[in-house]
């Protein structure tokens, strides 16, 4: 049990105060291979390890990109605080909020930007950002719940992209594990913020 627990980004207990395996009752194809179970109740419960492993995918991949070619979106407000610090922290570009319409695709404007990856809080409330992505071929990371489809994904990480504590929890890793592959954090380093500071209140 002890040897599971080393191999994940996260104690296994944070993970599941935080909710982060609780789905929706609804649950589509794009999501089944994630499921573990279905609960009495009805919702769908992901599975941790998957849900760890694909984290550290995200992270790994987010890694290869300099944090200012690095866009992440949030539109539902559960992400914004988590995202702001992670900013702050990375220097990585976030959008909370509204999604600029033609801020990638129309070069007229003055807020134009290219960046070389996009990652997503929802690809249903963010499919603004991950349609303008797919114009303009760059990867797509988005946090997945059951009922997520996704279309124009390229890395799927499931998880209950709903709550504040789970997406809190998933930008404090994302951070922590994009800092210590850029040498800005040591692996045995404490993070010079603490998961509260990601969690909306």
């Amino acid at each position: 049990m002890s040897e599971q627990k080393e191999e994940l980004l996260l104690d296994s207990n944070e993970y599941l105060k935080s909710g982060i395996h609780i789905g929706t009752k609804f649950k589509n194809k794009y999501m089944a291979n994630f499921i573990y179970k279905t609960r009495p109740d009805g919702l769908s419960v992901l599975n941790l390890k998957e849900i760890d492993r694909r984290l550290g995918l995200a992270a790994n991949l987010l890694s290869k990109y300099e944090a200012k070619d690095i866009l992440i979106v949030s539109r539902r407000e559960n992400g914004w605080k988590g995202l702001k610090k992670l900013s702050q922290l990375t220097g990585m570009r976030v959008i909370t909020g509204r999604y600029p319409p033609g801020i990638l695709t129309n070069t007229d404007l003055e807020t134009f930007w290219e960046p070389k990856i996009i990652f997503v809080c929802d690809p249903w409330t963010d499919k603004n950002a991950v349609q303008d992505a797919a114009k303009i071929g760059i990867p797509v990371i988005a946090l997945c719940d059951t009922n997520n489809q996704a279309n124009d994904v390229d890395l799927v990480v499931p998880c209950n992209n709903k709550g504040k504590k789970s997406v809190g929890l998933v930008f404090y890793v994302v951070a922590r594990e994009y800092m210590r592959k850029k040498g800005l954090l040591r692996s045995d380093e404490e993070m010079p913020a603490k998961m509260e500071d990601f969690i909306e209140e």
